[in-house]
């Protein structure tokens, strides 16, 4: 599985380059990202993919000085469940 980043969204692809799922993120002003949106195929759940989306964002956010407010459910839970991403959360 590959992550690809298009505007405002990581992109996941499987082997046959065919989207498996997503994260969206809209801009609040110049450091502030907000996840809105977390998908992956049913087809590929339960491999810790839509994590891996999640920690793509966190990447992103750390290399850009941004900082995340995670309104989707599933990107809420990841930074409840993950302290390491308390340096990009906006509190």
């Amino acid at each position: 599985m590959e992550i690809k980043e298009e505007k405002e969204r990581l992109v996941l692809l499987n082997d046959a380059n065919e989207e498996a799922g997503e994260m969206t993120w809209s801009v609040a002003g110049p450091e502030i990202m907000i996840i809105d949106h977390t998908f992956v195929d049913p087809t590929y759940r339960g491999q810790g993919l839509a994590e891996k989306l999640v920690a793509a964002g966190v990447e992103k956010a750390r290399k850009e000085g941004k900082k995340i407010i995670p309104l989707c459910p599933f990107a809420k839970k990841e930074f409840e469940e993950k302290a390491e991403y308390g340096d990009v959360l906006r509190k």
